[in-house]
């Protein structure tokens, strides 16, 4: 027994009776959080030893009351120790059911992740994004092919679920999947979520990733340079689908639009500004966050281009395909284009970012305001890759103290 369980015997003094008889009650302590039964035997307070938790005196009467919780100890310690073996998350509770008998129904762990994920597929457009819904869906598939490598079970009750299983997850995701680091970490998170979950539930009494301490690596974000935008718009395709969706792509380099926010885009959503020019006002489906961008020459060309597409429905203003046609039509595009960056949606986000806007001088707060970001913190990633935006500084810098010195020298 260590200081994380202990077991304690008292008589509740506030039931007393007349007689000064009190009943006597067990208490579980597991990991700080604890619980009571009675063990149906009552006590003379007077002849009760808090010190030694025992009877004083060598009647009959008190020896049977000793014996009877020498062997209830026993039996708690047999049962903790038995569920130690088994590698269960034991708690106070569970100890205390498992001694009276009781079997409540287990939550287990893939279950309870199919109910969450039933939940957001069904909030899809509304309060999660369909990449959202993909992406726990994933982060469970590979929950499921973790359990069964390692654990060889269909599924695991969820409070099982300690730190060696999530650092297990983990490892599995890197060493079996050969995902990396990001991605590792982010289907781990994707399961945290889950936990999170039970916990509020009181399905489980202590959340197991408390300890688990693991922060995203910096990465490089891919993004084309002005020559490789103007080299793909160039480019002759020979499908009118594969310069459709050539087109979408250059749109969002030049509006920062992600896939889901251009694809929904209407014509409600392109108004008038202060300015007098046609600005794009709409809500970021990941975030919720207003995004007004600027309708700049070469994304009002593509929006003419086809403002009469037969495939344009529901007042859309372009003809999106789904998202996993996009990405495969883009890898044909890089293809033909003799691009050698993995075109997505997204890196056409960091395009907009960087070549665009911030190496074009555009401050980063409005950078930040125009790709609809809650925190500034996440438009500074893209500051970071601008080292040619930082040559230039420099050399402006350079040619300003060269002057300076020339001026004193002639002094």
């Amino acid at each position: 027994m260590n200081d994380s369980f202990s077991i304690l015997f008292y008589p509740k003094r506030n039931d007393a009776n007349k007689r000064g008889q009190a009943p006597l009650y067990m208490r579980i302590t597991v990991d700080g959080r604890r619980t009571e039964l009675s063990i149906r035997r009552k006590v003379d307070i007077a002849k009760w030893d808090t010190s030694k938790e025992k009877m004083r005196g060598n009647t009959p009467e008190l020896r049977e009351v000793n014996s009877h919780m020498s062997n209830i100890r026993m039996r708690i310690l047999k049962l903790y120790d038995k569920l130690i073996d088994e590698d269960r998350h034991v708690t106070a509770v569970m100890l205390k059911d498992t001694y009276l008998g009781k079997k409540k129904p287990e939550k287990m762990l893939l279950e309870v992740f199919q109910e969450h994920n039933n939940q957001v597929e069904q909030l899809v457009g509304q309060d999660f994004a369909a990449g959202t819904a993909e992406r726990y869906r994933t982060a469970k598939k590979h929950l499921a092919e973790y359990i069964k490598h390692d654990y060889k079970k269909d599924d695991i009750p969820i409070q099982d679920v300690n730190h060696k299983f999530i650092t297990g997850f983990e490892y599995y995701l890197k060493a079996v999947r050969k995902c990396s680091h990001n991605t590792a970490i982010k289907y781990v998170v994707n399961f945290k979520k889950i936990i999170r979950i039970a916990y509020a539930n009181d399905w489980i009494t202590k959340d197991p990733f408390v300890r688990w301490k693991v922060r995203l690596k910096n990465v490089e974000r891919e993004y084309l340079s002005r020559e490789e935008i103007d080299h793909l718009l160039e480019t002759n395709f020979h499908t009118l689908r594969l310069e459709q969706v050539r087109d979408i792509f250059v749109f969002c380099c030049f509006t920062g639009l992600a896939y889901a926010d251009v694809k929904k885009l209407s014509k409600e959503d392109i108004n008038k500004g202060i300015d007098g020019e046609l600005w794009i006002n709409t809500s970021r489906t990941k975030t919720k966050s207003k995004a007004n961008i600027p309708i700049l020459p070469t994304a009002q060309a593509i929006l003419n281009k086809h403002a009469y597409s037969p495939d344009l429905k529901n007042d859309r203003v372009l003809p999106v395909l789904t998202n996993q046609k996009m990405n495969a039509y883009l890898k044909e595009i890089a293809h033909i284009s003799g691009i050698k960056k993995n075109l997505t949606t997204h890196l056409a986000r960091h395009t907009f970012a960087t070549t665009v806007t911030l190496s074009n001088g555009v401050s980063i707060e409005s950078v930040s305001k125009m790709l609809g970001h809650k925190n500034l913190r996440t438009t500074q990633h893209y500051a970071k890759i601008l080292n040619k935006r930082v040559s230039q500084d420099m050399q402006m810098l350079r040619d300003k103290l060269k002057t300076k010195d020339v001026l004193q020298s002639t002094k």
